[in-house]
């Protein structure tokens, strides 16, 4: 699996949920369709659901990662899997010129 930085993900900046992508929640974690790109993507775990929804509250990735009660030795996989969805639009780069609501 390449790196996050190898995917230009850069968890030192904020990062939210593109608003095109629909998130549906299902036993194993969820199901995300951006409408914009019409790519399903599956969350596999309900705390890696939890990180993406709460992206938008913090200030970095790497922020919502570490209040995000995810295990030290976990963060590195949570942390490649933002990167996979920034890679798919999925999740973007808060555009820092305007608020999010």
């Amino acid at each position: 699996m390449a790196s996050p930085a190898a995917l230009g993900f850069d968890a030192s900046i904020a990062w939210v949920l593109d608003p095109r992508v629909a998130v549906r929640p299902e036993p194993f974690g969820a199901l995300l369709y951006h409408f914009g790109t019409r790519r399903l993507s599956f969350l596999k775990s309900l705390a890696l659901v939890e990180l993406v929804r709460s992206l938008g509250d913090h200030p970095t990735a790497a922020e919502a990662v570490m209040s995000s009660g995810i295990a030290t030795e976990d963060r590195s996989v949570h942390l490649a899997a933002l990167a996979s969805l920034a890679a798919t639009r999925t999740i973007v780069p808060v555009d820092t010129d305007q608020e999010i609501s």
